[in-house]
């Protein structure tokens, strides 16, 4: 960031325990699917002098994309963590999926981190997700700053992708998105393309040249100076107006020349209070090379740039209970607190937890407090007890390095905590105390599964236990009207992997069925049944009989039983046994096999026996009366209608509120929100939304996102309950 000659890759290279929450920086990257941010990961790996070549440690493994799956998807499914070292900083990279059905790994990544390096590639642009990460870092003031890759490619401009950000970051200040350095082109390619193969300091006026595979230091020549001296103007310029020194302004209007070192040190407060957003350029090492272009200067904005964590405003802490807690964040002498901000198995050393620690220090064989609340709806259990940790380790591709102690501020990987899961809080255990739990998306793709054998069937459940424990973004469901086991996902590819998961990791083979909807049955008009249950067949014998007639209610009355019996021609202690089998024939359905609701059933008249009379006899003919009204009347199929809310940007409104339409949706208003977007609210049955969180993707391009909550049971249309119970037939 001070534009220093560096020729070294870094001191030891390999980060292990930081000493002071000063000498750590936590970097979340951020990007689209396939801008780069792995392989600038393992660029900056290569560079800080801890891998032998480029994304390799010494094992042979990858630094980062290390597991199997990703191998087999080729593209990141989960966050890792890359500890290198810079000029005695320990720095942890957090390398995030770009792809958006892994959303909650980039939720987990921002949590953890304190900084966040915006990855753009020069031949795709910026897509409107990493737009909406941007707002989101932005609502909670994280420092950024922008990293412009693929410069290789044939049409990749520097300068265009530089005001295309501006325009996408900047919002009402574009001037606060600027690049720190030029691309220095080579000799042109057969192809006419020219390679950049270096870099020019706007701040120092120098030229860094990577051509040699390492960075080397020189001055620029005359033909660089018109184009550097214009983009170092504007840059000054972009500094100063964010400078806290607020007579820096005018003095620089006035001729003022403002001394380099008070440029860099405004830059590095700037940056770092999330008022300036850097632009730079990286390629990765060529064969054989040390650095890659632009990684030198890349670890120089986050050892110098990027605030420490002592800077970083912590999440709100309580105890358990919900009394609000006062600590001095980020101090590792106070008590301890830390968050599981990932949950991951080893087919070797069991479940590994990487924990942010945000106040106090975690010590290897320490017994830690364990609470985790309010993920319920997720199939998440509450949960308070005291666990004792194993290993402390930092990762590094699939090593694990051993440390004794991880301070606050610091990242580090804890062995067999077997109850902990991804969200949970770790403090000590005389002084118990919770983190509020960041932000999740609602997973809204079902995924109806059954097991694939008999073993499968008896791994399944503590597979799908663990699978949500790991993943607080999957939601499980057992449904007690369908009797599915559901499990909710963000989209098809984190289906895929849930299953790749299960297969690999827990051993359980599963087939995927036709999610079903909880459909609902109710009367279409007045009806009359009469339920008769005589039996004689020697002995004691079974007599009942009960005359009933059942009448529609509004939506949301449920079963209502009302007696109108007179003279006792059913006994009064017989009459509770027929509501009991009319709500037991209720409950199993009418004529589809769904649940009965919203009708009046009135007991009208009966007769019974001195001997042979029963409550087992009386709940045997309500359920026959109730069945024989049901086979005289108009049954109406009843199906959940749910309230939706669609957030999407203004060029998508038309097309969704179109395909809202399509699925029998009534649009009940719109309204516009900020960002150009509008938020429309609908009703949609729910039998028509099953794959609407992977429609929507494709309708917006992946901007759109929307909620969904149940609102009622009303009447399927004729046609489409015929076509339903056709299926059903066909089915059976």
């Amino acid at each position: 960031m001070g534009d220093k000659a560096h020729t070294h890759p870094g001191a030891a290279g390999r980060a292990t325990a930081a000493d002071h929450p000063a000498s750590v920086r936590n970097v979340v990257l951020v990007g689209h699917s396939g801008s780069g941010k792995t392989t600038l990961v393992e660029a900056l790996a290569l560079t800080a002098g801890a891998v032998n070549r480029a994304g390799r440690v010494e094992d042979g493994g990858c630094v980062s994309d290390y597991d199997d799956m990703e191998h087999r998807q080729q593209r990141s499914v989960q966050l890792s963590l890359v500890p290198v070292e810079w000029d005695g900083i320990k720095i942890n990279l957090l390398d995030t999926p770009g792809y958006a059905d892994f959303v909650g790994e980039l939720r987990a990544g921002l949590r953890a981190a304190d900084a966040a390096l915006f990855v753009v590639s020069a031949s795709d642009g910026v897509d409107g997700s990493t737009r909406m990460v941007w707002e989101e870092c932005a609502a909670v003031g994280m420092p950024r700053a922008i990293v412009i890759t693929h410069l290789e490619a044939a049409r990749a401009d520097f300068e265009e992708m530089t005001r295309i950000c501006a325009e996408a970051f900047g919002g009402d200040d574009p001037d606060a998105v600027l690049p720190l350095y030029l691309p220095l082109h080579g000799p042109p390619a057969p192809d006419g393309h020219a390679p950049v193969a270096g870099l020019v300091g706007l701040l120092s006026r120098k030229l860094f040249d990577y051509a040699s595979g390492e960075r080397v230091a020189s001055d620029p020549g005359e033909a660089e100076l018109p184009q550097l001296d214009e983009a170092r103007s504007m840059l000054i310029e972009g500094i100063i107006s964010e400078s806290e020194d607020e007579t820096l302004m005018e003095r620089y209007l006035g001729g003022e020349q403002v001394d380099v070192k008070t440029l860099i040190q405004d830059l590095e407060r700037a940056v770092a209070r999330g008022v300036f957003f850097p632009v730079l350029a990286a390629a990765p090492a060529a064969d054989g090379a040390r650095q890659g272009l632009g990684t030198v200067e890349l670890l120089e904005l986050i050892t110098r740039g990027f605030p420490t964590p002592l800077e970083r405003a912590a999440p709100r802490v309580t105890t358990p209970e919900g009394a609000g807690r006062e600590l001095r964040m980020c101090d590792p002498e106070e008590s301890l607190v830390a968050e599981v901000v990932k949950t991951s198995s080893d087919p070797y050393v069991g479940r590994i937890s990487m924990v942010r620690v945000f106040s106090g220090t975690l010590r290897a064989d320490q017994t830690v407090h364990v609470s985790g609340h309010g993920m319920t709806d997720r199939g998440h259990e509450d949960h308070d007890v005291d666990e004792r940790i194993g290993a402390l380790s930092t990762p590094f591709g699939k090593q694990q390095r051993p440390v004794s102690h991880v301070i606050a501020g610091d990242l580090a990987c804890v062995a067999k905590l077997t109850r902990a899961e991804t969200g949970d809080t770790l403090s000590a255990t005389d002084d118990p105390l919770l983190m509020a739990p960041w932000e999740m998306p609602d997973p809204l793709l079902p995924l109806a599964i059954e097991a694939n054998s008999k073993p499968d069937e008896d791994k399944l459940s503590q597979g799908l236990a663990r699978l949500v424990a790991e993943d607080p973004t999957m939601r499980l469901e057992h449904n007690q009207d369908t009797h599915q086991v559901v499990l909710w996902c963000l989209g098809e590819a984190h289906a895929d992997v849930a299953l790749e998961r299960l297969r690999s990791r827990y051993g359980v083979q599963v087939d995927v069925v036709p999610h079903r909807v909880s459909l609902r049955e109710t009367f279409g008009g007045r009806a009359a049944g009469r339920g008769r249950h005589v039996k004689q067949s020697g002995g004691h014998g079974q007599y009942a009989i009960c005359e009933i007639e059942v009448e529609p209610l509004p939506g949301g009355s449920g079963i209502e039983f009302v007696d109108k019996v007179v003279g006792g021609a059913v006994p009064r202690q017989f009459i509770p046994s027929v509501e009991k089998g009319v709500r037991t024939q209720a409950a199993k359905g009418v004529a589809a096999g769904h649940p009965l609701i919203d009708v009046r059933v009135t007991l009208l008249d009966g007769k019974a026996h001195s001997v042979d009379s029963s409550d087992a006899a009386f709940q045997t003919a309500g359920a026959l009366a109730l069945r024989e009204a049901a086979a005289e009347a108009r049954i109406h199929l009843l199906e959940p209608v749910a309230e939706v809310s669609v957030l999407v940007g203004d060029d998508y409104v038309g097309a969704v509120m179109s395909d809202l339409s399509g699925r029998r949706g009534k649009v009940l208003g719109t309204e516009q929100t900020s960002g150009g977007r509008t938020l429309i609210r609908a009703e949609v049955p729910e039998i028509e939304i099953g794959r609407y969180a992977v429609d929507l993707r494709s309708l917006s391009h992946g901007t759109a996102r929307f909620d969904r909550r149940y609102a009622r049971h009303e009447p399927m249309p004729a046609q489409v309950a015929d076509r339903l119970r056709e299926e059903v037939r066909a089915a059976s």
